[in-house]
């Protein structure tokens, strides 16, 4: 690799020849304001935000379509280049509606960011003569357009032509009546189209999931991974507690990470947090009747000293900190172990991209323990132990215990287990690469751990 030397604003930096200006601004930590440009979908050169000062240069050149060389001279403030962009954003804002106060994209707004940096100008057009756009546009999955907040920075129709290909979204009209559209007689309809809510760096589309829910300054972010298959991409949840509430997971985003998803999600994953909290187990429960933690526990004694034939049932969504604890207790119970990953398998599910055909997280950390898939051999056990696999059903057994998450798992005695976003663990993805789920979420149940660590086998 070859570096070369560029000063900006009177400091030296080395940085990658022949690399886009604007990529080596941003890498170095020098705030560049900018609309149209992004990472994952290049250069386009519409919105002219990116202005700077190039010594030698008679007039300002936009940082998204200059490349570095060796000796460059570059100031990115001072009064001259911010006069630029003032003019810029007053051309960006001439037709934009003034409804910041019930924008979902209030809090971060890049035109409200960089109105506030180099704008502050008075407005010589009146609201009444602003050009018109229709709003609250359903463009289909999820997506709601308001075609006047737009500032035709085109990423989203640059996504849905280079990178999904499905080529919905377009720019119809031209001048002040351009604006951001689907094409006649279609949708926006493919899995990942929920991205362009993302890409969007104003209020233009939002998420129908999401719109007029919470103020994102209201919210914490956490970085985990999401759940949804074994691809493992990288996420932000995005909760609060608001007062006498519980604190509650309002949205995925997606993180970047080069290695794995880069810079987006799939919509299913993205969704996934609605079932993660609903229908909830709260409290254990023996043949139905909900009984007290103490209780619990004598009972799960009880019914593994009782049982000679034991099968633990181990999911493929746990963390590794989990199948740890999960597999030195059966071998102290000397108990069978499986662990079903057909269940899972959704041959119409998974493409080349951000989706696998197995839908769960942590498939390649069972090989770790080395837990069977199946059974040799079919028959009934006097103790299931089942660690919240959703198809207990599949086992024949006189009694069952289940560690669950949610409702819809049975047992003759459910011990409740916090759900990933509840605690901290490991996991790894398909590609073999171990990554790190921080807990966004308070709860009060017990994880797995906590659970055996307190039984008289451990």
């Amino acid at each position: 690799m070859n570096l070369v030397t560029i000063e900006v604003n009177s400091t030296h930096y080395k940085v990658e020849q022949d690399k886009l200006l604007i990529d080596a601004l941003i890498e170095n930590d020098i705030e560049i304001p900018y609309f149209c440009y992004h990472k994952a979908l290049g250069a386009d050169g519409n919105c002219r935000m990116c202005m700077v000062e190039i010594e030698g240069s008679k007039r300002p050149q936009i940082a998204c379509d200059t490349f570095v060389v060796d000796g460059m001279k570059i100031r990115t403030q001072g009064d001259k280049i911010n006069q630029t962009r003032r003019e810029i954003l007053e051309l960006e804002l001439i037709n934009h509606p003034v409804d910041c106060p019930i924008c979902d994209q209030a809090g971060e707004c890049k035109l409200q960011d960089f109105y506030m940096d180099y704008g502050l100008y008075e407005t010589n057009i009146a609201q009444s003569d602003k050009t018109k756009h229709k709003k609250h546009i359903d463009l289909g999955s999820n997506v709601m357009l308001d075609q006047e907040r737009c500032v035709l920075c085109a990423r989203c129709t640059r996504f849905t032509s280079n990178i999904t290909k499905t080529h919905e979204l377009g720019i119809i009209n031209r001048g002040d009546h351009a604006c951001v559209s689907t094409m006649p007689g279609r949708k926006l309809d493919n899995p990942y189209a929920m991205n362009v809510v993302d890409l969007c760096p104003v209020g233009a589309l939002t998420s129908k999931d999401f719109r007029f829910a919470q103020r994102v300054w209201f919210l914490d972010s956490t970085p985990s991974i999401c759940h949804g298959c074994e691809k493992g991409c990288n996420i932000y949840i995005d909760h609060n507690k608001l007062k006498y509430q519980s604190d509650t997971i309002q949205r995925f985003r997606p993180r970047y990470n080069d290695k794995v998803n880069g810079h987006f999600i799939c919509d299913y994953g993205r969704l996934s947090y609605k079932t993660l909290q609903e229908n909830r187990l709260k409290m254990p429960s023996f043949n139905g009747d909900e009984i007290g933690d103490d209780k619990a526990k004598e009972q799960f004694n009880a019914m593994v000293e009782e049982a000679k034939d034991i099968l633990v049932v181990v999911d493929a969504n746990l963390y590794l900190e989990d199948m740890a604890i999960i597999h030195k207790f059966s071998k102290e119970i000397n108990a069978s172990v499986v662990a079903p990953i057909e269940y899972y398998y959704d041959e119409s599910f998974g493409d080349v991209w951000l989706k696998s055909n197995y839908k769960c997280a942590n498939k390649e950390g069972l090989k770790d323990f080395k837990f069977p898939e199946r059974l040799t051999e079919q028959k009934v056990f006097d103790l299931v132990i089942n660690f919240n696999h959703p198809d207990i059903g599949a086992f024949k057994t006189k009694q069952s215990i289940s560690f669950a998450t949610h409702n819809n798992i049975q047992g003759d005695l459910i011990l409740p287990i916090p759900a990933y976003s509840e605690y901290e663990g490991t996991l790894i993805n398909k590609d073999g690469m171990k990554q790190y789920c921080s807990k966004a979420v308070e709860c009060k149940r017990k994880r797995v751990v906590e659970w055996l660590e307190s039984s008289i086998f451990i």
